[in-house]
């Protein structure tokens, strides 16, 4: 899993059909303390998520599919989790 944030959504006039009914988002992995690093990746949401919020994702073809339900949809990578709080020690 990664640790992202949001920072847009993309729109497409044509997609997959396994992917007419999906919101795409643009997240950009983050470090502990909230800095972006990382590039731009483009991910299918599964929990509503939205621009500026802090999402797990994870990036594996075969989790997309068992999340969706369909070997059919042609992701890689799946926003998993909005992430309410995080506590870092040590």
């Amino acid at each position: 899993m990664t640790l992202c944030k949001v920072t847009g959504t993309l729109v497409a006039t044509q997609k997959n059909e396994h992917l007419k009914d999906k919101k795409l988002l643009i997240v950009q992995p983050i470090d502990l303390h909230g800095k972006l690093i990382g590039r731009d990746i483009i991910a299918l949401d599964s929990v509503d998520a939205g621009v500026n919020d802090i999402v797990l994702i994870i990036q594996e073809g075969q989790g997309a599919a068992q999340i969706f339900g369909s070997k059919k949809i042609p992701v890689h990578s799946v926003v998993v989790a909005v992430v309410d709080g995080m506590e870092v020690t040590g």
